[in-house]
């Protein structure tokens, strides 16, 4: 854990950072292609597994690139990495609608793969460390927190934008602002202070790696939250993709499903920003946030009303402030030199409890509904929420009996 010393903050620096860090998070979401891309898929003929294969492909690239991308950040740059990312995705996003086929897809797949993984870990480290430079390391949820509400403001807004962009000038026109946005995310983030020193052993990412998951080892409360993350994070970041199958499932016409997509991510958006006020939440706190929000989502998911859509706005809003704080708690815990490297081992976590939970949803949606699928992906919440507050009331008792 980093032992910082107190200092003043520094009110120029915190102010050049978190702008560079939510125009960063703009660039990231506000991509145009999201919205389109597998009917782009679909028109250009390849068939439901032919996509699906895809989907495994890119997510398979970033399991594989997630944790040696942060250790190189750590034994490199992490705002070079921070460049580059973005410069990937747009070269595949172009390739997509350049030559359309299915090899072009995979490589893009790949290629936007690797530019996440390189953003994953490196982004996290560099935006603490810095605040912590400047004495505001206490600032970091509720700056994080802001970051990804107006990520999902571009997201949302992006959706909007699809639909009347692509009716003038069809793939190309959506494909061109997709790659000029990437383009920006890159300008933007050669903006990002950096003022720490690459590891040691002359930039080999392997000894970085090695040290880091030595710390994680070592140090239980280092694991402890290195395991919260992607308990927390992995199963509503893959029940992402299924709600508009919920949302449909309610009788709803189809014209009216984005704009109760809309409410759900509404909610998203208000956890996002209630994570500088909750920052202080105690193990006990956090694990009535999980259950509250697991229990929002059983009961929504099971109502299948659109009032009760309301319910699982108000889960996925638990959910993406817990996955905040988590990410907080693992920031404080881990070391300077290797913080990159171990926020992107959460990274792979998650990334891994999110292709099981895919398979899990399918098997259960299949032989239930889509409803029925929601209520049991609440379940996992319920027991981390238990083992959080079996770990507050064994803290408590231990304290207890101190002399």
């Amino acid at each position: 854990m980093t032992l910082s010393p107190e200092r003043a903050p520094t009110t120029a620096g915190v102010r050049r950072l978190t702008r560079t860090l939510y125009a960063s998070a703009f660039c990231d979401e506000f991509v145009l292609l999201y919205p389109v891309y597998a009917l782009l898929f679909s028109d250009t003929g390849l068939s439901v597994w032919q996509m699906s294969s895809l989907f495994a492909l890119w997510s398979l690239t970033g399991v594989l690139l997630e944790v040696p991308s942060g250790a190189w950040a750590d034994a490199v740059s992490r705002r070079l990495l921070l460049v580059l990312g973005p410069l990937l995705t747009a070269a595949g996003f172009a390739l997509w609608v350049l030559v359309p086929s299915y090899g072009a897809f995979a490589l893009g797949f790949v290629l936007w793969g690797a530019g996440g993984a390189l953003g994953s870990g490196a982004l996290e480290a560099l935006v603490y460390d810095e605040l912590d430079r400047a004495g505001a390391a206490d600032r970091y949820a509720r700056t994080m927190g802001r970051a990804r509400a107006i990520g999902i403001a571009a997201t949302m807004a992006a959706m909007g934008l699809a639909g009347p962009v692509f009716a003038w000038g069809g793939y190309h026109a959506v494909g061109a602002a997709s790659v000029l946005v990437c383009l920006a995310g890159a300008l933007v983030a050669s903006r990002f202070p950096e003022h720490r020193t690459p590891s040691a052993d002359d930039g080999r990412w392997t000894a970085t790696l090695r040290a880091g998951l030595a710390e994680a080892r070592t140090d239980r409360s280092v694991r402890g939250a290195l395991l919260l993350v992607p308990a927390v994070t992995a199963v509503w970041g893959a029940l992402d993709e299924y709600t508009p199958l919920l949302v449909h499932d309610t009788g709803v016409a189809q014209e009216t499903v984005p704009w109760l997509l809309l409410v759900i991510w509404a909610g998203a958006t208000a956890g996002s920003l209630l994570a500088g006020p909750a920052e202080r939440l105690t193990n006990t706190g956090f694990a009535a946030l999980l259950a509250g929000s697991a229990l929002a989502l059983a009961v929504g998911a099971a109502a299948g009303t659109p009032p009760a859509l309301v319910l699982v706005a108000l889960a996925f809003g638990g959910f993406q402030l817990a996955t905040v704080l988590a990410d907080a708690r693992l920031q404080r815990r881990i070391d300077d030199t290797g913080r990159a490297t171990l926020t992107s081992v959460a990274g792979l976590g998650t990334e891994l409890g999110t292709l099981a939970t895919y398979g899990a949803y399918a098997a259960a949606a299949s032989v239930t509904g889509h409803g029925t699928a929601f209520v049991w992906a609440a379940v996992p919440y319920l027991l981390t929420a238990l083992l959080l507050a079996a770990a507050a009331r064994t803290t408590a008792a231990a304290a207890r009996a101190r002399p």
